[in-house]
């Protein structure tokens, strides 16, 4: 999963990115609406969390250039201001939820995960393949019904291999929807977190290295 956060406080931006990257997820911060703007016509990302009141480009302009493009992006908006008129206003500018300041934490990153489950085709609830399943909800991973730790990158690539089954995952898709702007992408980032993933997985594999091509949860 991969998220832009707009939030012209540059502490609660860093705060929201800093959080959001401990759950696992690929964050990208910028702190106006231009910026924002110009991120969403080069990247495609499952969220958008997007305060309402930018500097240079509000966040009204924004999430209509989000319809306006056809973005599959979901949009979550941010603001102070908290009376339904202001909820059913936004909304109505193609929000897709709508969360108001101050906020819990936890409460931002189950309405982003739940933003992203409906940005892409559905999924499980609980991914399966041979003996391994991942609950995305209690962030778990189990092989034969024992528990196995993973790092929230590998967790992430986990989930995102095993989303598709069978399918071949570049390691350009998994760095577009797994690391952020920050990843270099000449370096051996996705082979080292696939190989510790298989290690902790361990035998007989369930990811496949397909060659020139990628990844894949199974045979």
């Amino acid at each position: 999963m991969r998220v832009l956060v707009v939030e012209d406080h540059a502490l609660l931006a860093l705060t929201i990115g800093a959080g959001l990257r401990r759950e696992g997820i690929a964050v990208d911060v910028v702190t106006d609406g231009g910026a924002a703007l110009e991120r969403l016509d080069l990247t495609p990302y499952d969220v958008l969390v997007l305060d309402r009141d930018l500097p240079t480009v509000s966040g009204d302009d924004v999430c209509r250039g989000v319809g306006e493009r056809g973005l599959p992006t979901r949009v979550l908006m941010l603001t102070a201001a908290g009376s339904l008129a202001d909820r059913v206003d936004g909304l109505d500018l193609g929000a897709d939820d709508y969360l108001t300041k101050p906020f819990d934490f936890p409460e931002l990153v189950a309405r982003v995960r739940a933003l992203a489950r409906r940005s892409g085709p559905p999924v499980p609830p609980v991914l399966r393949y041979a003996d391994v399943e991942l609950d995305p909800a209690r962030r778990t991973v189990t092989r034969a019904g024992r528990p196995v730790a993973l790092s929230p990158k590998e967790f992430a690539v986990l989930a995102h291999l095993l989303a598709r089954p069978g399918v071949v995952v570049s390691a350009e898709e998994l760095l577009d929807h797994v690391w952020d702007e920050a990843a270099n992408p000449f370096t051996t980032t996705v082979k080292t977190t696939l190989g510790r993933l298989r290690a902790k997985l361990g035998e007989p594999p369930i990811i496949t290295t397909v060659r020139e091509g990628g990844y894949r949860a199974g045979g």
